[in-house]
């Protein structure tokens, strides 16, 4: 019984992640698309296409949101999860577009531009996002 209840519990929290982690990637990729940086993020994947690009950056951002739901204590308060968030934010921008894109990409590693300052606000908009979208979703599994 305890395992079934143990991998219900991690089941739910995947599920968390992700619609956290989506809901964070569409407002960040939004801004993204608006820069014009879809057809970059594509290029991780040998592709050059805005659809291409929104894919990969919904599939990351899916993947780090069940990251952080699964690595934040679910005994958390609210304005503890949205700072864990905004840091959680941070490190990805550090990560992310500093490290492993660039390195993907042939680039300079850990650059600093105007550009990398503005993917550093959308980051930490990123985690904001994803601990505000969290919040509710572990309050309602608990009365659940």
């Amino acid at each position: 019984m305890t395992t079934s209840v143990g991998s219900s519990a991690l089941v739910t929290r995947i599920w968390q992640g992700i619609v956290s982690g989506l809901a964070g990637g569409i407002v960040f990729g939004a801004l993204m698309a608006m820069m014009g940086m879809m057809p970059m993020i594509a290029m991780l994947v040998g592709s050059s296409s805005t659809a291409v690009g929104w894919l990969v950056h919904l599939v990351i951002s899916a993947f780090y949101g069940v990251l952080f739901a699964l690595i934040v204590p679910t005994t958390l308060g609210t304005g503890a999860l949205v700072g864990a968030g905004a840091v959680y934010g941070i490190v990805l921008w550090l990560i992310g577009p500093l490290l492993i894109m660039p390195a993907m990409l042939g680039m300079p590693l850990f650059m600093f531009s105007g550009a990398t300052m503005t993917s550093l606000l959308g980051h930490l908009l990123y985690g904001l996002i994803v601990a505000g979208v969290l919040a509710p979703l572990r309050r309602r599994a608990v009365r659940a």
